[in-house]
């Protein structure tokens, strides 16, 4: 029983010391942690508004904004390690050993974070952009530091790595597309005035951009038919929905004017039956 009461007594002493001895510096460790959050916040906003100035892209500048916010507060938090007495030598020296290791472990991961600081300070496009990609293509929905994210037009989204696309041939439609739809008119038809009815056609619908001007023009001239390329420009979201509407108001324009769709035919002759 003694022996217990000598063993709290002890561990009380211990703890009042070590409570007046780091105590103070434990508050004055807290204290800088609290201003280095303050300040990284501060910064954090500077950061934005100048990244709004320079018209970034939104999931950009939240990653460059909490960025800053973590290197200005790592500052202070090394500051309140030296002012606890924590010796930092030999704490770098351990992290760059382990941080070696590590990046040898995460190659793939780095790869992904390099490509990734190159697509946001490059900006080859941006979010809203229609990209072409290898076999891949969609709208750019979100860029991050590790992958980039493409929506399709089915409502699917593909997630591609940003080292699959620093270095790769990339198509950037940008914000719009061009159409291109054909339509076949008979060899007699007056070509002006199917010209007209598409120009009309194109003109009526809401989806189809007055600027850059559609093209309208004979791209061949087929076996069976005359084929009347028609190419106008719309927005991204637009793409699917214009495709069937044009190709639908052609169709039954050409029906109600007189003008002649052929389809192909083939003649057999019988010889010597």
């Amino acid at each position: 029983m003694n022996e217990q009461l000598r063993t709290l007594d002890h561990f009380k002493v211990s703890a009042i010391d070590m409570a007046v001895r780091f105590g103070p510096k434990l508050v004055v460790a807290l204290v800088i942690l609290f201003i280095g959050h303050l300040l990284g916040r501060w910064v954090g906003r500077l950061v934005e508004r100048l990244l709004v100035r320079l018209k970034f892209e939104a999931p950009v500048r939240v990653l460059l904004v909490r960025t800053a916010h973590l290197i200005v507060f790592g500052f202070f938090i090394i500051m309140a390690l030296q002012n606890l007495g924590v010796e930092l030598l030999p704490l770098i020296a351990g992290l760059g050993v382990a941080g070696a290791g590590v990046a040898l472990a995460m190659q793939g991961i780095l790869g992904n974070v390099a490509a990734g600081l190159t697509i946001i300070f490059t900006r080859p496009f941006h979010v809203g952009d229609y990209l072409s990609i290898g076999t891949e293509e969609g709208e750019v929905l979100d860029v991050t530091l590790f992958s980039t994210t493409l929506g399709h037009t089915d409502r699917s989204k593909v997630i591609i790595p940003n080292r699959k696309i620093v270095g790769e041939i990339m198509h950037n439609y940008s914000n719009m597309r061009q159409l291109d739809l054909v339509v076949g008119v008979a060899y007699d038809t007056n070509l002006e005035a199917a010209f007209r009815l598409i120009n009309g056609i194109l003109s009526a619908n809401p989806r189809v951009l007055p600027e850059p001007a559609p093209v309208v023009a004979v791209s061949q001239l087929a076996e069976f038919a005359v084929a009347i390329s028609v190419r106008p420009w719309v927005r991204v979201p637009d793409y699917v929905a214009a495709s069937g509407e044009i190709n639908r108001a052609i169709l039954e324009t050409f029906r109600a004017e007189g003008v002649e769709i052929p389809v192909p035919q083939q003649e057999v002759r019988m010889l010597g039956a």
